[in-house]
Parts: C-alpha cells; structure tokens; sequence
C-alpha cells in the first residue's frame, strides 16, 4: 500500500499579527514537522511505500493515488487537517490523524477522519495498517501499554530532509530523549498523550538521531525539559553529553529546553559540561513556574531576584539565555508589560519571545476556564500563543493583545542591530 504522511500547516505569531515583521528586525524561525510523522513512518514496515508532504509549502496531492493519508496535528494545525481529512474522505478515501490534538479530543477529530490514534502512535499504527488492509477500518486506535523504547528504530527525518529546498529549510529538527512526565503543570497536555511515567530512549537511540542530522550539517534541537529533572533524568542526559565530550566535539544542537527554576537547580559543573558538549543556547520558557509567575508581578521580589540570577547563571556559563516570556496569568495585571521590559534591560536579554497564556484542550487549565465560563471561542487556529482565547482575570482581552504586541515592539526598538548578526544568532521565533 502507498501511504502519504502530511503535517499540517498552522498560524505563528507574525501570520496573525504582521506588524511583528516590522517591530522585530529577527529572521522568523522556520520550524520543522513534528517527529511524530518521522518516527511512524520508521515503525511502518517495508512492505508499505510511504511519502511525505508539509502543507505549509507543497501541494498535498489528495488526487493522487494513494491507499491512506495520514495527518499529524496539534491544536493551531487542528481546523486546517480536520478540513484536509474531510478533503480526503470527499474522494472517497481513508484517512486517519494523530497528534496531541486529536490524543485529547479523539471524538471531534473522529467526526472528519476514518480513524483517529491517541496518544503514543507506533504499536496503534500496526493495527491501523492491518485494518486497513482487512477493508476494516475505522474509530479510535489507543495502545494498551506505553511503548517499549528500546525497540524504536531512528525517526525517518531523511523524509524531511530531503524535502529541504530554497521554500523550505528547517532551522533545526527535533530530537526526543524521553518519552512522559510524572509532574502535573497546568498548561501542559504531554501527560495525557505520553503518559505520566518518565521512560527513557537508550542513549545510542538518542546519539544516533543526533548523528545522523550532524551527517547532513544539520541541527538537532533538544526541548524536553524534564532531562534537567534531579536523579536519573539528568544522568541519563549527562551520559549523552559525555559522548560528545569524550569524542572532543560539540554536538550540532540549536538550543535545550529549559525554566528559570532548572536553571538554578543545575550545578555549575553540569552547565561547564554543557557548553563543552555544545550547547550555546537554552530556549528558557517562562510563565509555568513559580519564579516567573511571581517575578513580574510587582509583588513578589524574591521571585524577580531569582529570575534575575537564572539568566546571569546561563550568562556566566557563555549560554544565551532565548527568553519566551508569558503573559496572561491570574497574577498579571496592566503593569506586567512594562514590568517584563524592564526586566529584559536590567538583565540585558538579547532576543526574546513573548507570547499569550493559551488553555490548550485537555490540559488542567482549559477545564479550569471552561467549566468558570471563560473561554471565548473554540476557534482552534487561534490556540497558537498569539491571540486572546479566553477572559484574562485582571484586564480586558483586548488590553492583553495591545500590551502583547507592544512587548515586542518596545523590546526590538533599541535592539535593530539584530539584523546584522548571522541567521543563527539572528532567528528568533515569530
């Protein structure tokens, strides 16, 4: 059977609000497809021909012939593949979507595809395509036990990276090391779709998905934060970077994952290592935790003096610290903006992002503000950290979206000579 993998394409901040093209004098970060598309495509056995398409530059082909579509989605991408899986099912053909999106509303996904994967895709997948084959398919396809990670062969990235051409060239692709979280963070729906139990993938598993991109000068981006966790989590990353270390050579990494907290539970050595593995970026999310809740609030110093020494932590270790500043929380009112700015120019940030508290479906906070009556339409493009989906608790929504895009406005007017740096110091996510 030929199946064709399709990643849908999805609105970032300077698509719904092009005036960012003129405040942020940054080159837009061109991400790459999910690895979940990669790795179902390396679990599909080769009796099957399978092909790739990114909807965000390339025609899908949905007249073509082929036996099964498969789309991969989240929440911003969800609308354009419900509407790309009625497309397909319009001709008469099957098709079925996996992702974090329809992992947590399989039932609204289900009303546009023949079938629908929830949560960890790979041991579903075999029964998709044996159902498919036996003329069965159709519903809801969920493994009864989490996947065994030392079985998983290297994500096929080769399909996206022999895609790559003047209209489309990641900045970097995505390596995974861990599979989970144990914790509970209101904003995040990874527990749901990946399970709550912390598993590791064998750190050869994660050498060779990094080595394999190296081959082909390209860069891995690694953004589970949970490798920082104390214990095993963060010996486990320790023996990955001691691969590169051993072997005298940095790793081809764009930036790690990372929060304020993490920062500064991470001994000095641990970061030394870092940087000598290759590390030179950390993408330091902020807005989950309770230092960066706290530090812009006017009322909480400890909070601010603590966010303050996480950023001149990643300094002194010659780590730039890529700022993504929230706004939106319960604590925040009119005065967070200019809070945050003058935040960034005590510290003296570089570059950063600033993006809107979004209840993603599923999460704890979406049924928070659901069930208060607070959310404001289910229009799932604008679930993307760039528009107001929901009724702030100190400001109006409107006042929100101003003080968002003033943020970065106000924070690139002094800092145009960003354009002047080479891509990589001068990419930013916008």
């Amino acid at each position: 059977m030929k199946i064709r993998f399709i990643y849908a394409s999805f609105h970032r901040h300077a698509e719904d609000h092009p005036e960012l093209r003129e405040h942020v004098p940054c080159d837009e970060y061109f991400g790459p497809p999910s690895l979940g598309i990669a790795s179902i495509a390396a679990f599909t056995p080769d009796e099957h021909e399978i092909d790739f398409r990114d909807d965000r530059f390339e025609d899908l082909g949905l007249d073509d012939d082929v036996d099964l579509f498969a789309i991969s989605c989240f929440t911003p991408s969800s609308v354009r593949a419900m509407a790309i899986a009625d497309a397909v099912r319009s001709r008469g053909k099957p098709v079925v979507i996996g992702g974090i999106f329809p992992s947590v509303r399989p039932q609204e996904a289900l009303q546009h595809a023949t079938a629908v994967v929830v949560g960890e895709g790979e041991l579903s997948w075999l029964r998709v395509l044996d159902d498919l084959k036996r003329g069965r398919l159709g519903g809801i396809y969920e493994a009864s036990a989490p996947c065994d990670l030392r079985r998983l062969p290297l994500p096929r990235v080769d399909l996206y990276l022999d895609k790559e051409c003047e209209a489309y060239r990641p900045d970097d692709y995505p390596v995974q090391l861990t599979r989970g979280c144990p914790l509970k963070c209101s904003a995040c729906a990874v527990p749901l779709s990946l399970g709550r139990t912390l598993r590791y993938l064998p750190v050869e598993h994660v050498v060779g998905q990094i080595d394999q991109l190296a081959a082909r000068g390209k860069l891995a981006s690694l953004t589970e934060d949970t490798s920082f966790f104390p214990g095993a989590p963060r010996k486990h990353f320790e023996r990955i970077l001691d691969v590169y270390v051993e072997r005298g050579e940095e790793a081809p990494i764009s930036y790690v994952g990372i929060s304020m907290p993490l920062v500064l539970a991470t001994d000095d050595a641990f970061l030394t290592k870092m940087r000598r593995a290759g590390v030179r970026m950390f993408y330091l999310v902020g807005g989950f935790d309770p230092i960066t809740k706290g530090a812009f609030t006017g009322t909480n110093p400890r909070a601010r003096e603590k966010a303050e020494l996480a950023i001149r932590r990643c300094q002194e270790h010659d780590i730039d610290p890529y700022t993504s500043f929230l706004v939106g929380n319960e604590e925040d009112d009119e005065g967070v903006f200019d809070r945050m700015l003058d935040f960034c120019e005590t510290v003296s940030l570089e570059k950063a992002e600033f993006a809107i508290r979004t209840p993603y479906p599923g999460t704890p906070t979406w049924h928070e503000m659901n069930d208060a009556g607070r959310i404001l339409h289910r229009d799932w493009s604008k679930y993307n950290d760039a528009n107001v989906v929901f009724r702030p608790a100190q400001m109006s929504p409107e006042r929100l979206e101003r003080g968002y895009l003033e943020l970065w406005r106000d924070f690139y007017a002094s800092r145009r000579a960003l354009s002047k740096r080479d891509h990589r110091e001068a990419t930013i996510q916008f």
